[in-house]
């Protein structure tokens, strides 16, 4: 069972989030890799207090980098897209981003 705080890892502030974000509803966040969508939902509603109207999932697949000769591999990882409903406020750590 995972605890709240480690479903959500962090939010993703990239050019393509903050564009979603001007629609005003849509946040992207860093997640659990085995966090499911029910999970998901429950942990921004209780830590954000935001009610939540959707949320799409992808698995990002780590790159290969090398160091000289050698070649490893990053991590696959998982991102949400959450879409707030409608008249719900926005997180305060995103206001300024």
């Amino acid at each position: 069972m995972l605890k709240l705080t480690d479903v959500i890892r962090r939010p993703l502030i990239t050019e393509k989030t903050s564009i979603l974000r001007e629609d005003g509803r849509t946040i992207v966040f860093h997640v659990a890799s085995s966090a499911n969508k029910t999970q998901i939902k429950r942990a921004i509603e209780q830590l954000l207090g935001s009610k939540v109207d959707s949320i799409r999932t992808s698995i990002a697949h780590g790159k290969m980098k090398r160091q000289g000769r050698y070649a490893g591999r990053r991590p696959d990882w998982k991102k949400a897209y959450v879409k707030l409903r409608e008249g719900a406020k926005m997180p305060e750590f995103l206001e300024g981003a």
